[in-house]
């Protein structure tokens, strides 16, 4: 009678020998080493008369930004830069300039996933703080909380792509 004897998973000769070390895929990691306020900027031209009596809703004119630096030593700083202005009519309301920033460490991130990790995945972990700062900055000058919408930075980062290949397109046609 034959006995029948756990292989675990061994014995068949396809895989090593218990105890050689298998090679494994290092693991990429975008860690957040550190955030905060680079640059804050509220002006209330208008104050007091402004706040007194405002009728109807202003125009929200919103422009964000985000300038990531030089990666060194698999660490990189992003800038995620929103710059808002409430008008009613050829009034000021008030106007907001932020500058959040985050200092981010890239490890066993592949080249080519480089640009889109920076300018997508960086500033998709900043907005929600930056976008409380601007709530916070204008009720704090008297208006109500402006909660901005999230923002899709997919799109952000191919709008933003399309316009450097058409630059470099209208560049090359110039030279020729």
């Amino acid at each position: 009678m034959a006995e029948d004897t756990p292989t675990n998973g061994q014995g068949n000769g396809s895989e090593a020998p218990a105890g050689t070390p298998q090679p494994q895929a290092q693991p990429q990691n975008l860690g957040v080493l550190a955030q905060y306020v680079k640059d804050l900027s509220f002006e209330n031209p208008g104050a007091p008369q402004s706040l007194r009596g405002r009728t109807g809703n202003p125009n929200i004119n919103i422009t964000i930004n985000v300038q990531p630096g030089q990666v060194t030593n698999n660490e990189v700083e992003v800038e995620l830069k929103l710059d808002v202005k409430a008008t009613s009519g050829d009034d000021v309301l008030f106007a907001i300039e932020l500058v959040y920033a985050g200092l981010f460490r890239l490890t066993n991130i592949p080249p080519e996933a480089v640009q889109p990790i920076i300018r997508i995945e960086c500033p998709r972990l900043l907005f929600p703080f930056a976008r409380q700062i601007i709530a916070d900055a204008s009720r704090n000058g008297g208006f109500p909380p402006l909660l901005i919408d999230p923002i899709d930075f997919v799109a952000l980062f191919r709008q933003r792509l399309a316009e450097a290949q058409a630059a470099a397109q209208r560049q090359g046609g110039q030279l020729a």
